[in-house]
């Protein structure tokens, strides 16, 4: 019978009308962490937002550079816009259930844009490589034009791996729970629930994690091993002082993004001391904050973008003035 049972489940598959998110049924101050998730959206879409009009409508910024912030910022936009609207709609409406095809384009658009943030960061850490140990041929190495084939070939790669990965869910058959344990449709939650062989996705799960977490971050050490030895190949202190500087907004970037991801998935999956509930809550923070920080970040790290949207406000301040002090014509 066991056998029997395990040739049907392979051979027929089953997909449920949806699935029930439960992450924050037992938390007891949800509202209050709702309350600062719409704080957390908001500004991430102004400050993101602001940074892709500042970059655009000056020429002056048109650079390798800020072509990778203005890849980081649409990024953000959207990784938040995949998160935070799903969670605060189950707390006001109460419906927790997300039907099947679109729990799978929540978990594309998650995993797809998660990967992008994380070799955005890596291309602004390539960035910040070729600026500081190669100074002389910056230019002719890092052109707008590389940088774009880079951006590119990364979001054809990342949407690509993600597609594949998201698209061999469709094979597996959900016929016990349809309760994920998450705050989303969470790529792991879900496989496990099915009733069938999983391997495929598990085995996917686990190169994933390794390309997406361990490969950019792997890179980015290794950067800044190669800045740091440069730097202090450098005979001048302010010259090391001056190198060293224009790195401060993007080690803060990668620390956000990376410390708080390493760390739970250190203590919760190897080490398992961290209770379901916490993991959920740290997950949700350390996927919505770092699209939250990083515009602010360079806004109030980076000089041109600084410079820029300062004179953009009070462009439009005198603009609005200028509208409140002219005198209205009367009609005789």
């Amino acid at each position: 019978m066991s056998f029997l049972r395990t040739v049907l489940n392979d051979s027929l598959i089953i997909h449920p009308p949806g699935f029930y998110i439960i992450g924050f049924e037992t938390f007891p101050f949800i509202s209050v962490y709702f309350i600062f998730l719409s704080f957390v959206y908001v500004v991430t879409v102004l400050f993101n937002s602001l940074v892709i009009y500042v970059i655009s409508f000056n020429h002056c910024l048109h650079t390798p550079k800020f072509l990778a912030v203005i890849n980081l910022a649409v990024i953000d936009i959207v990784l938040n816009t995949c998160n935070i609207p799903g969670m605060i709609k189950i707390f006001l409406v109460k419906d927790n259930f997300i039907p099947f095809n679109l729990c799978l384009v929540q978990m594309f658009v998650y995993y797809a844009f998660g990967s992008l943030e994380s070799i955005a960061l890596a291309i602004l850490a390539y960035d910040r490589l070729i600026a500081i140990c190669f100074p002389l041929r910056q230019n002719s190495v890092n052109t707008l034009r590389r940088m774009s084939c880079i951006v590119g070939l990364t979001w054809s790669w990342s949407l690509g791996i993600i597609a594949f990965s998201t698209g061999i869910m469709t094979r597996l058959s959900f016929c016990n729970s349809v309760i994920v344990f998450s705050y989303f449709c969470d790529y792991a939650p879900v496989f496990r629930l099915a009733c069938n062989n999983y391997t495929m996705q598990w085995s996917a799960a686990s190169f994933l994690t390794i390309m997406i977490l361990v490969g950019p971050f792997t890179f980015i050490l290794l950067s800044y091993v190669a800045i740091l030895v440069t730097v202090f190949r450098m005979k001048s202190l302010d010259s090391r002082v001056k190198a060293l500087a224009t790195c401060v907004e993007h080690i803060i970037l990668v620390a956000v993004f990376y410390i708080p991801l390493i760390t739970i998935f250190t203590i919760g999956f190897y080490l398992r001391l961290i209770d379901p509930d916490q993991r959920v809550l740290s997950l949700s923070l350390a996927s919505c904050i770092p699209p939250c920080v990083n515009p602010i970040v360079y806004s109030l790290k980076t000089k041109e973008i600084k410079i820029r949207a300062l004179a953009l406000v009070r462009k439009n301040k005198i603009g609005t003035d200028q509208r409140k002090s002219k005198p209205l014509r009367v009609n005789k």
